[in-house]
């Protein structure tokens, strides 16, 4: 079933062998040339994406992959980005030709069940039925033995199937919608929210970061009233309100600082922690996040940001928490820090998993991050989660619904 939180891009993806007709699908349903077409077997290397308002679903982002049937060294890496590709795929499209029945590793209906084992939506095809002789009947029975589902026949060329198809992706998407809100049990209409936001090196140059724009939309659309500041002009902004705001939110960076100045009836989150719930497992970060303090003194500890960036001397993932671990255990443990879609693909080897709030990523992505390190046993949280646990304040942040 779809995951993708509200207010984000349902991410669609099209897997198949080399030459399956991945990158014709997707044009046929984008209705553009979003992605290169040839008979060469491998012309799709990295993945290939394409937004777009689907109607009656909204935003989504459609993605076009490599095969995952490609040889050698370097089909071996375009694989890898095709397994990428599918942990952060909300909606499936897997292409079946007539030797994907096997359930051999490099095959159809071998990923199909992967990703339906991930909680991945799947809608199996059979594409280019106008070069098949029966119309792609007999395949797409075969296929339906094994899957126990609906198999569309499609054909990019004549245009046949291809609405059926997007009829079933919009049905699907809406099935599935994640209505989840940022600020679930923490703010209704009315209540006046204020927002503390550093402005420092590490904030863009005339913008707001992700994070911030998207809670001031969904605390307008919640018909609050939003006050913004930062941590400078906080005493000013509490003075000029008639009563204290029923919530701050600010940036994990400041707890301490404004903790120290929210007023005894407001409560106090982050912007961290917010998103630690809204694309992640908030139950799970808390928990790992109490188990700091039980972790060697030579712990190696995995740190994963997003996005990638230019690092400061300020920065929060590689400076500041590195900090705040080894006062709290010592400098001897070990960290490593990986940024964008660089994550290990083997985890057991770490003691603690600490990862950003994902502002860039989609939920599904980060909970297939979070079943990975559940699976190998590592304790995973986020940084503002860790941050105020660190602070001792962890018990008195207001935590939305997870």
């Amino acid at each position: 079933m779809a995951q993708a939180a509200r207010g984000e891009r349902v991410h669609i993806g099209v897997f198949g062998r080399r030459n399956a007709g991945k990158s014709s699908l997707l044009n046929a349903l984008t209705g553009q040339r979003s992605a290169l077409v040839s008979e060469v077997a491998g012309t799709t290397t990295d993945p290939v994406r394409q937004p777009m308002e689907l109607h009656g679903a909204g935003a989504v982002v459609f993605i076009d992959t490599a095969g995952f049937d490609d040889a050698g060294a370097l089909g071996e890496m375009r694989v890898d980005r095709t397994r990428e590709t599918a942990a952060r795929t909300d909606v499936a499209l897997v292409l079946f030709e007539d030797e994907d029945l096997s359930g051999a590793e490099d095959g159809a209906l071998h990923w199909a069940s992967r990703l339906l084992a991930a909680g991945t939506a799947v809608l199996p095809v059979v594409s280019r039925i106008d070069l098949r002789p029966d119309g792609g009947a007999a395949l797409a029975a075969a296929a339906e033995a094994c899957l126990g589902a609906t198999v569309f026949r499609v054909s990019a060329e004549t245009g046949e199937g291809v609405d059926a198809l997007r009829e079933a992706l919009v049905r699907e998407i809406r099935r599935g919608g994640d209505e989840r809100r940022l600020f679930s049990g923490l703010a209704e209409a009315g209540d006046t929210v204020l927002l503390v936001m550093p402005q420092d090196a590490e904030a863009p140059k005339g913008r707001l970061i992700q994070p911030q724009v998207q809670t001031i939309r969904e605390l307008l659309d919640t018909a609050c009233v939003v006050v913004g500041c930062t941590p400078q002009t906080m005493d000013a902004a509490l003075a000029a309100l008639k009563q204290p705001p029923a919530l701050i939110v600010t940036d994990s960076q400041a707890f301490s600082e404004v903790h120290a100045k929210t007023p005894p009836g407001s409560r106090l989150t982050s912007f961290s922690v917010l998103f630690a719930a809204y694309k992640g497992d908030i139950g799970y970060f808390r928990e790992s996040a109490e188990r700091v303090k039980d972790l060697p003194p030579d712990a190696k500890v995995l740190i994963a940001e997003a996005c990638t960036h230019n690092a400061l001397d300020a920065d929060i993932g590689r400076v500041k928490i590195p900090a705040m671990l080894r006062k709290k255990l010592g400098d001897k443990i070990r960290i490593e820090v990986v940024g964008g879609a660089d994550f290990p693909s083997a985890l057991s080897g770490y003691d603690l998993i600490v990862h950003c709030g994902a502002c860039m990523f989609n939920r599904r992505l980060v909970l297939s991050r979070v079943a990975a390190a559940r699976a190998a046993g590592v304790p995973m949280t986020n940084y503002g989660i860790l941050i105020a646990s660190l602070k001792g304040i962890l018990g008195r942040v207001a935590l939305p619904e997870g």
